[in-house]
């Protein structure tokens, strides 16, 4: 597969870890990037800029040691506010400016932004042209295939946007009434892919290496977004560019490299945030890691009630060290 280009940055593969508020934080984007994403995408940025100085909107603004080229998605329904805001967050180091028209949260939508877009074309029209004029840095879109089912206007929209001089087009193959239910629809990539020239990323239930295999087939896209399936599994990247560049299924991490990770993870993320909002974040990442463990749910109920960084961390080793008695009956690390 040919390398992928956004304006002067050409990835190292394919596969994009997609933005996600309250988990694309930048430990898990350093985390993701190392274990082999090519490109990883922040948080959801509010285009509100009176917003901007309540701590979540700093710490989502950190662009600083990210990994590069550097990724900011914003969001806001407001042509001029979504232009200051690309301006402003390209002074602070973003190299790509992505808008968000894709995600479906009634907190989002019911601010005319995210997929609620969709509904209104001339709005996105002159929202794309104003973002593309604000900043020297390459713009790209995310969108769903339409607003409901009966309105798919994702064609139309994915043709806007390259007259509107956007870099890359993400599509998500679901309609915003969609939500995160059903079947991802790859037709409709498919068609939108057909329909332009510039780069489009498919988007929707890519969760192992051989779905990654099939979606890149069905719709012909020049590569992946994978948001969920990274949660408590950001290794997925190295196991789909496996893959994709063999043909052969990676073996299954070994519990140990698990623990290792996870750590390295709680240990970022209490760097990043400080103790008290540390602790709290992290209780959620743990909770993913260790979801297909036997005994997960009854330590999850233990861990959340826990307090401290060194506390989590124990935990988590003691937690592991069971599993490995249980499982050798002698502490050594095995696959998970």
């Amino acid at each position: 597969m040919s390398a992928v280009r956004i304006g002067p940055y050409t990835l190292h593969n394919n596969l994009i870890l997609a933005p996600m508020a309250g988990v694309t934080d930048q430990p898990f984007r350093q985390l993701c990037k190392r274990l082999g994403a090519g490109l990883v995408v922040s948080e959801m940025v509010t285009s509100d800029m009176s917003l901007w100085n309540t701590r979540k909107s700093r710490m989502r603004m950190i662009h600083e040691g990210d990994p590069e080229p550097r990724s900011v998605q914003i969001a806001g329904g407001d042509a001029q506010m979504l232009a200051d805001a690309a301006r402003a967050n390209v002074e602070l180091g973003a190299q790509i400016i992505d808008i968000n028209m894709g995600c479906p949260a009634k907190k989002v939508c019911n601010k005319a932004a995210g997929s609620a877009l969709l509904k209104d074309e001339a709005l996105v029209t002159e929202i794309l042209h104003a973002v593309v004029a604000a900043v020297d840095v390459p713009v790209t879109l995310k969108i769903r295939t339409g607003w409901d089912r009966d309105n798919k206007n994702g064609l139309t929209v994915a043709r806007i946007a390259e007259q509107a001089g956007i870099t890359a087009l993400a599509v998500h193959g679901r309609t915003r009434a969609d939500l995160y239910t059903g079947e991802a629809e790859y037709d409709t990539i498919a068609a939108i892919k057909q329909a332009v020239s510039i780069p489009v990323f498919a988007n929707g239930d890519i969760d192992s290496p051989q779905k990654a295999r099939y979606v890149l087939d069905a719709t012909g896209a020049d590569g992946l977004l994978i948001g969920r399936a990274a949660q408590g599994r950001p290794w997925i990247f190295r196991e789909i560019d496996h893959f994709l560049r063999t043909g052969e299924t990676l073996p299954a991490l070994e519990l140990i490299e698990v623990e290792r990770i996870l750590l390295e993870h709680l240990a970022a993320l209490h760097a990043f945030y400080g103790d008290v909002m540390g602790v709290r974040i992290a209780r959620k990442h743990v909770g993913w890691y260790l979801a297909t463990l036997p005994g997960a749910r009854e330590f999850r109920a233990h861990f959340n009630r826990l307090d401290g960084t060194e506390t989590q961390c124990a935990n988590v080793r003691e937690f592991f060290a069971e599993r490995y008695k249980s499982l050798t009956g002698d502490g050594e690390g095995v696959a998970a």
